[in-house]
């Protein structure tokens, strides 16, 4: 079967491979565009309350067997000394030289039990390193649904819905027939949700409280009209969220969802993988978008330290994936993560043109531009680049345009920087429309930029990179 490796040798380099994609636009399947309008969507999380349907986009990866811990442990850089059953935890792997290849949220159902939800990177980083080792798991892998099923019946192993908002708290006690146990973040305990008990993740994706809840993908209709009812019962604005308002949820929340996977260089482990990987998968048929363009496909890579997820690394372990390389890095200058505010003026100018003669900037769909599978827009200081623009959408709940990146330790909150939006002229994306590129200018902001997310979210990454 044909390989990643085999797709590369095809391109002069890998660079040039994931910018000329033809895979098309970024999509989140099945879900619904909108359900009312994408803005009293966005709006409801901060006023009132939204249900996600998280069924679709996502991988799900069961590790289970006696060395599941063990396993996981070695692949990961968390700490797994604390993660007790009904637990959760970001989980991050990286390569030997320290790059992030993703990010999944882990549940811990049994002592030798894992639950991993998150992009495909991850899971298939995952999948290899069992393959390779002599671990005594067994691993079960649910693909996301696809992009574009065309009509097709689409089945997945669980559904998996959030409520969160405000109002939460009195759907859940409806929901529930009665008071919910009183869930820790990050912790798992079961609730009703009518006559069905099911597990519940206490999470926020947008800052404010709310609960994940997952089970048989067969009660999928059941536990969503449920749901729906007791709010119309009660009167609350409960918003079903399209796939348009949903993946601008972590602009506020400061989640960086896809960065560039650090596959791309590196021998031995590394060459061994891109010989494992499909010609099919993720990491061959996505895409760079955006105006920075290097002949180094390493310079698009991040490490945790640069997404602020140093304090995950679990330092006393014996030995993970990473952890000379980390070891080295960690004193090093490394990247911050933060969110740029868009200049209003600038963003206008650039709508402005699809409505004059000529060729036009590049489009800024609304209210997300997602047009590649990862970003990276140059971010300058007069003729210096110092950061890159990796995710970006406009929130309503803000009234401006955001994105999240990362820069060099000598930018400061409040820095007025300028981005260069847009293709070069040799772009192939067919999610790209001819166009010229754009100087916008953006502030340097707080991560995370919602108030909500910065000041009320538990003990997490979001609360340490403020502390």
């Amino acid at each position: 079967m044909p390989s990643l490796s085999d797709v590369m040798k095809q391109h002069p380099n890998p660079v040039q491979m994931l910018r000329n994609s033809k895979i098309g636009m970024y999509v989140y399947p099945v879900v619904a565009p909108e359900y009312t309008n994408w803005r009293d969507e966005q709006r409801a999380w901060r006023d009132s309350a939204v249900l996600f349907d998280q069924s679709h986009h996502m991988d799900e990866l069961i590790v289970e067997g006696p060395d599941a811990e063990a396993f996981l442990a070695h692949v990961g850089i968390n700490g797994f000394h604390n993660f007790d059953t009904n637990r959760a935890k970001h989980f991050v792997p990286v390569t030997p030289a320290g790059h992030v290849i993703g990010d999944m949220i882990i549940f811990r159902e049994r002592e030798d039990k894992f639950i991993l939800v998150g992009r495909a990177p991850t899971a298939n980083w995952t999948k290899f390193q069992a393959a390779i080792g002599r671990w005594k798991v067994r691993l079960l892998h649910d693909p996301r649904s696809p992009s574009r099923p065309d009509g097709e019946r689409v089945l997945r192993t669980h559904y998996r819905y959030q409520i969160q908002g405000p109002d939460a708290p009195k759907i859940f006690e409806k929901i529930n027939g009665g008071p919910v146990p009183d869930v820790k973040f990050f912790h798992v305990d079961w609730i009703n949700v009518g006559n069905r008990r099911v597990q519940a993740l206490r999470h926020g994706m947008a800052g404010a409280p709310g609960l994940e809840i997952w089970g048989p993908y067969a009660d999928k209709h059941y536990i969503e009209s449920t749901i729906l009812q007791a709010a119309r019962d009660l009167g609350v604005d409960l918003r079903q969220v399209g796939s348009r308002a949903y993946s601008t949820n972590t602009l506020e929340s400061g989640w960086i969802p896809s960065p560039l996977p650090g596959i791309y260089t590196g021998d031995g482990m590394m060459q061994e993988y891109r010989d494992w990987l499909g010609a099919d998968s993720y990491e061959a048929a996505g895409t760079i978008g955006g105006s920075y363009v290097s002949d180094d496909i390493s310079n698009y890579y991040v490490n945790p330290f640069e997404l602020g997820y140093g304090f995950y690394i679990g330092w006393k372990k014996d030995d993970f994936i990473g952890k000379d390389a980390l070891t080295k890095l960690k004193d090093e200058p490394n990247r911050k993560k933060v969110t740029f505010e868009w200049n209003r003026e600038d963003v206008l100018k650039v709508i402005a043109s699809g409505f004059e003669d000529g060729v036009p900037y590049k489009w800024i769909d609304f209210p997300q531009p997602n047009y590649a599978s990862s970003s990276a827009d140059m971010v300058m200081n007069g003729d210096k680049m110092v950061g890159m623009s990796m995710f970006n959408g406009y929130s309503f709940n803000e009234r401006c345009m955001l994105s999240l990146g990362v820069v060099d330790q000598s930018v400061q909150e409040g820095d007025v920087l300028t981005m260069k939006w847009g293709e070069p002229d040799d772009t192939e994306k067919t999610s790209a429309e001819k166009h010229r590129q754009a100087e916008i200018r953006v502030r340097v902001s707080a991560t995370p930029y919602a108030r909500e997310a910065r000041e009320n979210y538990a003990d997490s990454w979001r609360t340490k990179a403020t502390a």
